[in-house]
Formats: C-alpha cells, sequence, structure tokens
C-alpha cells in the first residue's frame, strides 16, 4: 500500500467527523444564510492568508533528506499566492465590507488550527505540515464546489462570489494527485508518521472551527 493511500485509510474516522459537522451539512443542502457563509469566508481569510508564510517557514526548514519536497513548496507557494484576497473579493461580492475582516481576530479555534501549524513547523517536524495540506487540500477538493453550487441556488448570489470555492473545488483535482505523488517519495517512517499525525489533529481542528463559526455581527465588534 502507498504511503498516500494509507494516509487516507487511517484518517477516515477524523474526516468524517469533519464531514459531520453541522455547518458543513448545511451548506452541502443549501441551508445556510449569507451571514454564515460571510462569516465561514471570514474564518477561512484568517487561515489561508498563513499558507504561504508557512509553506515558507517549512521549505527552510527542510532536511538534505527531503530536498526534493523544497521544488514542490516552491510550486506551492506560487499557486497559493493571493488567495486571500480572493476571498475578500467574494466577500465584497456577498455586498459585505472586506474590510471589517482584514480588521478582525480570527476565532480561536482558528487561530489555534495557525498556531499548530506554526508550532509543527518551528518545534517539531516540518514535514508534519503536509497533513494540514492535505486536510485542506483534499476537504476542498470533495466539498467546494458542491457547497458552492447549493449555496449560490439558494441565496441567489453571483458567481463572483464564489471563487475561492470554487477554485479549490472538484476543478483541484490535479493538486490532489500533485500532493499523492509528492508525498508516496517519502521513505522515512518518523515522516510519515507524523503526517498522519498531524493530518488526524488539524481535521479535529478544522472541524472545530466550522463546530464555532462567530456571527458577522461578532465580528463587528
Amino acid at each position: 500500500m502507498s504511503f498516500y493511500k494509507r494516509l487516507f485509510q487511517e484518517t477516515e474516522q477524523v474526516r468524517n467527523d469533519l464531514y459531520a459537522t453541522p455547518m458543513i451539512k448545511d451548506a452541502l443542502e443549501g441551508k445556510i444564510t449569507k451571514e454564515l457563509y460571510v462569516t465561514f469566508l471570514s474564518q477561512a481569510y484568517h487561515h489561508v492568508r498563513h499558507t504561504v508564510p508557512l509553506l515558507m517557514a517549512c521549505g527552510s526548514r527542510i532536511t538534505k533528506e527531503n530536498e526534493f519536497m523544497k521544488k514542490a513548496i516552491v510550486e506551492y507557494v506560487e499557486e497559493e499566492y493571493g488567495h486571500e484576497q480572493w476571498i475578500l473579493n467574494d466577500i465584497k461580492n456577498c455586498d459585505y465590507n472586506p474590510d471589517i475582516v482584514k480588521n478582525s481576530n480570527p476565532h480561536i479555534t482558528t487561530d489555534l488550527m495557525v498556531r499548530y501549524a506554526y508550532h509543527q513547523i518551528d518545534r517539531g517536524n516540518p514535514i508534519g505540515f503536509f497533513g494540514m495540506v492535505f486536510v485542506l487540500e483534499g476537504t476542498s477538493t470533495a466539498l467546494a464546489s458542491q457547497a458552492a453550487e447549493a449555496i449560490k441556488k439558494s441565496l441567489n448570489l453571483p458567481n463572483q462570489a464564489f471563487s475561492y470555492l470554487l477554485s479549490h473545488g472538484s476543478l483541484d483535482l490535479e493538486h490532489v494527485k500533485f500532493f499523492e505523488d509528492l508525498v508516496n517519495q517519502l521513505t522515512s517512517k518518523e515522516d510519515q508518521e507524523c503526517i498522519i499525525e498531524c493530518a488526524k489533529d488539524i481535521f479535529k481542528l478544522y472541524g472545530d472551527m466550522f463546530r464555532s463559526i462567530p456571527s458577522m455581527e461578532a465580528l463587528s465588534k
């Protein structure tokens, strides 16, 4: 069994727990308000804006044994740069003020997930960060397009309000294949176990974010 298949298999329970969160289930059925959608985008902004800094931090600590991963990190940085601006544009196209989000603090659950990733890179094995990449890319590919279509239909919002979700949805399958091929090159059992454990933790933390999303009114205070 390839490492990617083992990673997918061993994270099945926590992945299903994430998919079962009430907001995700409601979003897939188009049963959320515009306020809740914007609140999700707000928390997405607060973790997505750290994607490039996290990738760069990870790349700076990659050991020579995993030198091949640095090239992949460069590609990830080029691909992910500026995505937080897409989210702000989506918020604006929902008729909300993106400056409120830019000037707000993340919810504690979002903040904890980001802090966990930095801590893993700085104090643990930086390879573990790819557990977070697995969670966020895999979740987006599995759910984003379906959720975007359901929310757009129920709320009658324009396509321009879904650039983040649609860009990370089913059309992003090539990124999943890229990730699969990349991690399958890892031969260190220690690195493999670290990615699995970090992925499990991030699934839980990401689920906490969905379970604890505050209202836009709270963000504006």
